[in-house]
């Protein structure tokens, strides 16, 4: 069956509509994240604590990983090009509207985009895989996920910056621009397919045990990246010593250090898939225990931001390629349960980082981190030798 299109057809135009998938990810996880380098502001602002205004990125993952699934099977059968284009419409609306009262219409609104969110990340692998050969079916999908990595390079850190120079509401809204550039391109380009249509429907060498290994892995590694990572901001002023206007620029080197870290992730992700999956959870459990040992020391520090701006990136660049190649069933429901243990880590390590900042203080979240990154190590080095065969 033929797939009819919003424009013309071509590598041309499946580029460009891979970009805007890119830029609607990119979107998405800078307003997922961005109250992390605006954790003070916004609790100062909105009168709350900063435990308080760290659920703001727990309650926005918890969302996601409980409604991932269900939605997903919900909107199954919608065409791709009318499904994103009406997730991103939601997108927009709901961050314009939840900068514009207190905490509780905040925090509303981000629930609502999260829904938005969760049902993207399921879908959106999938599709960008359909618009181009199998052969590359690793490389695309590392290429999304790498433009919604880009949210942590350069996202959080622009978003953090003008945030700090015209207050977090401006910064919220800036990126809502970003997600209507993104729906143009969608709307226009991107071909109106069933969602069972073509080679990225399936795994391209299905394997159960080696599906659900990756996904426990990932709730396990992203659960201790950001019972760390959501309270970066504090760790960075009160263990490390740097002043709070310098916090945009050392996140500005974790972005820039990620740039590397995407590359190198897509670059590996179809050769070596399990060695490109193994060591940035080295790398993270290493730099984490550094952190929690000798943070006080701005080398140190400085050296450790940038060497967990490298190795995070890769985890959702590499991990979701993977999935594409191992799913056991549907690709949608595949990337579905793993967008939804993706963000249950993230709500679980952000509540996590929340208790032990209130009880014993930041730095020991940055211990629990380093725990939990390598026992997600361990996790995945359970997962079988025998070798994928390529797409």
């Amino acid at each position: 069956m033929i797939e009819k299109s919003a424009a013309r057809s071509g590598p041309a135009s499946s580029v460009v509509a891979l970009g805007a998938l890119m830029l609607a990810g990119f979107s998405f996880f800078t307003v997922e994240m961005l109250p992390v380098g605006l954790l003070s502001v916004i609790a100062g602002d909105v009168g709350v604590s900063e435990s308080a205004a760290g659920l703001l990125v727990s309650g926005y993952g918890l969302t996601v990983a409980i409604v991932s699934l269900p939605l997903t099977h919900l909107v199954r059968r919608i065409p791709r090009r009318h499904l994103i284009s009406g997730l991103l419409a939601v997108f927009v609306a709901a961050t314009c509207v939840s900068v514009t009262g207190g905490y509780r219409l905040l925090l509303t609104g981000r629930v609502v985009t999260a829904l938005a969110q969760a049902v993207f990340w399921a879908i959106a692998p999938p599709a960008a895989a359909a618009l181009f050969s199998p052969r590359v079916r690793g490389r695309v999908t590392a290429a999304l996920i790498g433009g919604g990595s880009l949210a942590s390079v350069l996202g959080v850190p622009g978003a953090t910056w003008l945030g700090q120079q015209a207050g977090w509401r401006v910064a919220f809204l800036a990126v809502a621009g970003l997600g209507l550039v993104a729906l143009a391109g969608v709307a226009i380009l991107l071909p109106t397919s069933a969602p069972d249509q073509g080679h990225a429907a399936t795994g391209s060498a299905p394997d159960a045990r080696r599906y659900w290994t990756i996904v426990a892995a990932t709730a396990v590694a992203i659960a201790g990246v950001f019972s760390a990572y959501t309270y970066i901001s504090p760790f960075l002023t009160e263990v490390s010593g740097f002043a709070a206007a310098t916090v945009s620029g050392l996140l500005l080197v974790y972005g820039l250090a990620g740039l590397g870290g995407v590359a190198t992730g897509g670059a590996l992700a179809d050769r070596v898939p399990r060695a490109a999956m193994l060591a940035p959870l080295l790398i993270l459990t290493v730099t984490l225990l550094t952190l929690y040992l000798f943070g006080t020391g701005h080398a140190v520090t400085v050296a450790c931001v940038a060497l967990w701006g490298f190795a995070m990136p890769q985890i959702p660049a590499t991990f979701q390629s993977r999935v594409l190649q191992v799913a056991p069933g549907s690709t949608d429901m595949a990337s579905a349960v793993f967008s939804a243990m993706f963000n249950v880590g993230i709500a679980a390590g952000a509540l996590i980082g929340s208790v032990l900042l209130a009880h014993s203080g930041v730095r020991s979240a940055f211990l629990a981190a380093a725990l939990l990154t390598a026992a997600a190590l361990v996790v995945l080095l359970t997962e079988p030798r025998r070798r994928t065969g390529r797409p």
